[in-house]
């Protein structure tokens, strides 16, 4: 008997163990995409576009008054909107997934929701859902599609919280109640597109336990089982999401993506002016790369759906360079750690594939240190030219591996940055120690 209950005991353990591994393989499998795509891009458009002030923010922040925030939906037009030319130019970018947001804190629904009128078919002379002709182009173009939603929502009379000075109410469990069942609604409403991705927002107003994060997530899955979750769902999320500012360090998640505005602003502001130039902006893809994570760039549309010409210019300066260099972009893993070379690197998946980003003009030969492996050749990526190769200081009896020099003439450098394939005999493998003492010749 006691035997008997040992080995039911080892069974349920090993039975649990594989069910463990299975859910976490699941989500390897389902990150895999994202963790191949690089790039991606944002869409803010709204109601806030048509006077160019901030989303949502401006009124919670009281710079203007609710009412005068609102009386943007009658310039809301969308005449001009054409999907299917947004999805060909985000392909064109070289990005592989989008986000659109679908419904920001100011509670307005791009598409036609039938738990609120506050959208752009009952409210604005749009009188058009304009999410759906979108997924649709998204999926002609085998983009994968992102769907962002606001969990908060400062509009609705049954949401707490209304601008930073006032408050609806601080606890009444029958409002609450009515407000989750429209949040659960609105993302019901929203698994119906089956999107690849979910991209929330607006999760730091109330806990996970109150929005019911955990439904939520097992909604999603239920619904579209391969689907991937931002993290900003109370802990409930797959991938962290950065904003703005570049991580100095690799994040903790080995899933990420970092948001980030062309210029300023998410939304379209006419008056803001301080963009982000092609070159700076594919070099911090390229740190992101460097890293193992994406870049989730964005753009504000116009009201009447135009994207303005300043940010389709650089969408197409980076499907130049993207599309020259697209074998050291997607599926890579991020790269070797700073001190081995004086640049951003990254791996190919088996780890035999050293990419070296060059974004500046070098004076010299370019510099690895501590690489173990012998180099089987080196070339640039994008035009083939195969490149000088010499180690300097190997010595025959020490372990200490010397320094590899390539040589990268002027006339095959990019204009923004240069990529060094180096082939390496195997699995990178790198000298990580710290010298040593010589005793004897």
């Amino acid at each position: 008997m006691k035997k008997s209950i040992i080995v039911l005991f080892v069974c349920c353990f090993v039975s649990s163990l594989s069910i463990a591994q299975k859910k976490e393989l699941s989500k390897e499998k389902r990150l895999e995409w994202f963790k191949d795509a690089k790039l991606g891009i944002f869409i803010h458009w709204g109601i806030y576009s048509v006077n160019g002030i901030d989303e949502s923010w401006s009124f919670h922040n009281n710079y203007l008054s609710y009412e005068d925030y609102m009386k943007q939906l009658d310039g809301f037009t969308a005449k001009k909107y054409d999907p299917e030319l947004w999805a060909k130019l985000i392909k064109e970018s070289g990005a592989k997934y989008t986000v659109i947001t679908a419904k920001h804190h100011d509670g307005v629904a791009l598409w036609d929701s039938k738990y609120s009128d506050l959208n752009v078919v009952d409210k604005t002379p749009a009188k058009k859902d304009v999410l759906t002709p979108f997924v649709n182009a998204v999926r002609k173009e085998n983009l994968k599609l992102g769907i962002y939603y606001s969990l908060l929502d400062w509009s609705n009379p049954d949401y707490p919280n209304f601008t930073r000075k006032e408050k609806r109410y601080l606890e009444d469990a029958k409002k609450w109640k009515t407000f989750t069942k429209f949040n659960f609604g609105q993302i019901e409403e929203l698994t119906n597109y089956n999107p690849d991705l979910y991209w929330f927002d607006g999760d730091w107003e109330q806990s996970a336990e109150k929005w019911k994060a955990k439904e939520i997530r097992e909604l999603l899955l239920d619904k579209t089982p391969t689907t991937i979750i931002n993290s900003r769902l109370q802990g409930y999320g797959d991938y962290a999401t950065p904003e703005q500012g570049v991580p100095i360090t690799k994040p903790d998640n080995p899933y990420w993506e970092l948001c980030l505005t062309m210029n300023n602003s998410w939304g379209f502001q006419p008056n803001d002016t301080n963009y982000k130039t092609s070159n700076q902006l594919i070099r911090i893809l390229v740190d992101c790369i460097s890293m193992g994570g994406n870049l989730l760039l964005d753009i504000g549309p116009k009201p009447d759906g135009t994207i303005p010409e300043e940010q389709v210019a650089i969408l197409k300066d980076l499907g130049r360079w993207t599309k020259k260099h697209e074998s050291a972009i997607y599926g890579t893993r991020a790269g070797i750690p700073f001190g081995h070379f004086n640049g951003y690197t990254a791996l190919s998946k088996d780890s035999t594939m050293l990419y070296l980003y060059v974004d500046n003009k070098p004076n010299g030969p370019l510099l690895i240190k501590g690489l173990k492996n012998k180099v089987s050749r080196a070339w640039v990526v994008g035009n083939g030219t195969k490149l000088k190769t010499k180690v300097v200081g190997k010595q025959y009896w020490s372990h200490v591996p010397g320094l590899l020099y390539i040589d990268l003439p002027e006339h095959v450098q990019d204009k923004d940055v240069t990529v060094i394939a180096v082939l390496l005999d195997g699995k990178v493998d790198l000298y990580r120690e710290k010298g040593q003492v010589i005793e004897s010749n």
